[in-house]
């Protein structure tokens, strides 16, 4: 009997067919991910949205220090 378990299961979303992708079935290039669940993944553009809009504030706040 092994002892090993499967590795879990990612998810990507496909920026160029707009669908999400059970495993990496596609060219890098057009992924997004990996994310633990299908619906993390077809959230991956407003995820990557927010992360910017954070990243934006956090470079305003560090432009005011100079």
């Amino acid at each position: 009997m092994s002892t090993q378990s499967d590795p879990p299961v990612e998810y990507y979303y496909n920026t160029r067919t707009r669908m999400v992708e059970k495993g990496r079935q596609s060219s890098w290039e057009h992924l997004m991910g990996p994310y633990p669940t299908p619906e993390e993944a077809a959230g991956a553009l407003e995820i990557a949205q927010a992360r910017n809009e954070a990243w934006e504030d956090e470079d305003r706040w560090g432009d005011d220090e100079s």
